[in-house]
C-alpha cells in the first residue's frame, strides 16, 4: 500500500496515512472471505462423530487420588459454645 506524505492541501495540512490501491477493494474483500473461511472450517473437530460399529474412544482424563482419599476427613470443633466478646475502646477500633 502506498504511504501518502504528509503535505498541505487547500492551506489545511494533511498527515501522513495509508491509502490502498484504486480497485484494491475486491482483493481485500476476498481476502477477509478466505481468512473468516479457514478460521470456520478449521474450527470443526479432526475426527468425525462415533458413528455404528466405530468404538468410543476412552476419556485420558484420570482422577487424582491422593493417600487417604476414601477415609473420611473429621474437622475440628470450637471448644466454646458460647460467643466471646472482646472489649472494644471508646473510639470503636
Amino acid at each position: 500500500m502506498p504511504v501518502v506524505r504528509e503535505h498541505i492541501r487547500n492551506g489545511f495540512k494533511v498527515r501522513e496515512h495509508w491509502r490502498n490501491p484504486a480497485g484494491s477493494g475486491r482483493q481485500v474483500m476476498l481476502l477477509g472471505l478466505f481468512v473468516l473461511a479457514v478460521f470456520v472450517l478449521g474450527s470443526k473437530p479432526m475426527g468425525g462423530a462415533a458413528g455404528e460399529g466405530q468404538p468410543v474412544p476412552q476419556s485420558t482424563v484420570y482422577p487424582i487420588k491422593w493417600p487417604g482419599w476414601d477415609q473420611p476427613v473429621v474437622r475440628p470443633q470450637p471448644t466454646v459454645s458460647y460467643p466471646i466478646v472482646f472489649p472494644t475502646a471508646g473510639t470503636g477500633r
